[in-house]
Order: C-alpha cells, then structure tokens, then sequence
C-alpha cells in the first residue's frame, strides 16, 4: 500500500473569519493570474449545472474587483445567463492553491466593452495576456458576431493556499459582501 498524507484541516480554516476585500482581492487576483484557466460553471433555466475551462482576466483598482472573460455568445452562455446572472469561478493547482470567486455576471456585446476587453488580453502580462486572434472565431476581431464579453462582479471570495491543506502554514482568506 502506498504512503497516505494526513490532511490537518483545523476547525478555523473550515470556518474563517470574514477578512476585508482590500486583504482578499490582492491576493486572489495574484493566484488567478498565476493559475489562469478555471473550471467556471453557470446554472440552466432547470437548475442543472454546466461547467467549462475559461481564463478570466481580473482588474482590482483598490476599491472594487471586476473580471473579464473573452468568450464566444454560444445559445448555451446566453441561456444560462438571461436565466441565472451569476458565475461560479474555481481555480487549482496541483499544490492545492485554490481560489474561488462567486460572481454576478453578464453577458455583454456592445462594441466599447468589446474592444477593453480585447485590448486587456491583447496587452495583459504573461501568463494571463494573450492575443485574442489566435482564437478562430475571433479571427474577425472584437466586433465580430463571434466575440463576446462577460462581466464579473464578485459578491465572495476565497483564497486557499495549499500550504493550508498541508498543514504547513498560512492563512485561508474569505470576503463576503455585505448583505450576500
């Protein structure tokens, strides 16, 4: 039989206090980034989960945290957001760093929108930057029919290291917005 690690999950970490957005947003914008792609799931008009890989790219400018996903307005994406506005948006990593943000979020195809959000990957950092038009449907550009926009408003977030899960240390963040 193989080794078995023991998981030293203390009832604070299961359970942690509530920590101010200007702590957790810094934090879960550097482990998105760092991780990039997430599991990100929507919710059908029957209450049926759907999942896919995304790679959103987050703007926190001290005071508020926005996200942006580059996609393309599939039947599905549409569906479930006209029904169910909100977006689960998981991250991990084989070391078990995981963050997760419970957002808002809403479809958009308005031209101005398109292109920020077009330029925001065209022109973001490594590894979250990248160019919009390797993308094939996107070939045409940010006001293609086939490039969309979606908004991410965060009303919770959770920042795990796998340190934590580890028991080697550090800290589980978690912000909730008022009244969420």
């Amino acid at each position: 039989m193989g080794s078995r690690t023991r998981l030293s999950i203390q009832p604070k970490e299961m359970n942690p206090i509530m920590h101010e957005l200007t702590q957790v947003a810094p934090a879960f914008v550097e482990m998105a980034h760092r991780i990039v792609w997430a599991g990100v799931a929507t919710v059908d008009a029957h209450g049926r989960p759907r999942s896919r890989v995304l790679h959103p790219i987050w703007q926190w400018d001290g005071a508020r945290l926005v996200g942006w996903i580059a996609t393309s307005p599939t039947p599905t994406k549409r569906a479930h957001l006209d029904t169910h506005p909100w977006m689960s948006v998981n991250y991990w990593t084989p070391s078990h760093d995981t963050c997760v943000a419970e957002c808002r979020a809403a479809l958009l195809m308005d031209d101005e929108t398109r292109v920020m959000v077009w330029n925001l990957f065209a022109d973001g950092p490594a590894p979250v930057g990248y160019d919009p038009g390797i993308v094939p449907p996107w070939r045409g550009g940010p006001t293609s029919d086939g490039f969309a926009a979606i908004r991410l408003e965060p009303w919770r977030l959770r920042v795990f290291p796998g340190s934590v899960l580890m028991g080697q240390g550090g800290e589980v963040l978690v912000w909730r917005e008022p009244d969420a």
